[in-house]
């Protein structure tokens, strides 16, 4: 699967406010630790904020949250912010490929569903947990 540039960003951004948790994070910061254009990343923030995923705070001490912990927030709803699902057709749709595009678009069409059941299945805290040594006081 290949997501969009966007989608990525967003994604990155989305993890390092979940690693921050109730710290606010700044444009400026996340493209720093990311090498992403601060310019970029401000209209990503954005879109994450309209998609109720983030909130924005203004001046001093301000900057990015999540909106909802980390823990309540998947992969697949900062994905779906940004990107369109693959090659779905809408039921009684004419086919304009015939038999063999049909079966094209439903092979597509599980494989979107599989990706889409996994990264609705992995957090946001998840995301940031993986790969890192859990803590003696971390909860199961």
């Amino acid at each position: 699967m290949k997501v969009n540039r966007t989608t990525g960003y967003a994604l990155l951004a989305a993890a390092e406010m979940a690693l921050s948790e109730d710290r606010p994070v700044t444009a400026s910061q996340v493209a720093e630790r990311n090498g992403i254009p601060e310019a970029a990343l401000a209209k990503v923030l954005q879109q994450l904020v309209r998609a109720g995923l983030a909130r924005g705070t203004r001046g001093v001490g301000g900057g990015y949250r999540l909106a909802r912990r980390a823990r309540r927030v998947t992969v697949q709803e900062v994905i779906d912010a940004f990107e369109p699902r693959l090659l779905r057709k809408p039921p009684g749709e004419p086919s304009a490929a015939g038999e063999a595009g049909d079966r094209v678009r439903e092979l597509f069409a599980e494989v979107d569903e599989l990706l889409s059941s996994t990264f609705q299945s992995i957090t946001l805290e998840t995301l940031v947990r993986w790969g890192r040594p859990r803590r003696e006081a971390d909860p199961d």
